[in-house]
C-alpha cells in the first residue's frame, strides 16, 4: 500500500511489529516543511469530520503539528500559548460567538 506522506515517529516501528515491511526516507527541511502544512490541512479536515471522544484526538493531532512546526522556527509550545494569550488580550477570543454580518 503507497502512503507517500509524512507520518508519526513510530509509525514504521508498528507497521514492522504488524510483519508487513515499510520503505521510508528522511526529508530535508524544506520537504519537511511543506509536508507539515499538509499534514495540518488534513488534520483540520479530520476534526471538522469528527466529534465527541475522537474530535478530541483529532485536535491533538492538530496540536501534534502545530508545535512541529513552530520548531521549525526555533519556537516551542509556551512561545504558542503566549502569543495566542497576546493576541485574546488585544483582539478578544471567540467566547461570545460574536458573528460579523458587515462593516459599513
Amino acid at each position: 500500500m503507497k502512503h507517500n506522506k509524512l507520518v508519526r515517529d513510530n509509525i514504521p516501528d508498528i507497521i514492522l511489529a504488524d510483519g508487513h515491511e515499510v520503505s521510508t526516507r528522511i526529508l530535508n527541511d524544506k520537504e519537511y516543511k511543506a509536508e507539515l502544512e499538509k499534514k495540518l490541512m488534513e488534520e483540520c479536515k479530520e476534526v471538522l469530520g469528527s466529534e465527541g471522544e475522537h474530535r478530541l484526538e483529532e485536535l491533538g493531532d492538530v496540536l501534534e503539528v502545530m508545535m512541529a512546526l513552530a520548531k521549525l522556527d526555533n519556537y516551542y509550545m509556551d512561545d504558542i500559548v503566549v502569543a495566542a494569550r497576546k493576541k485574546r488580550e488585544k483582539r478578544g477570543g471567540f467566547d461570545k460567538k460574536i458573528f460579523l454580518i458587515e462593516e459599513k
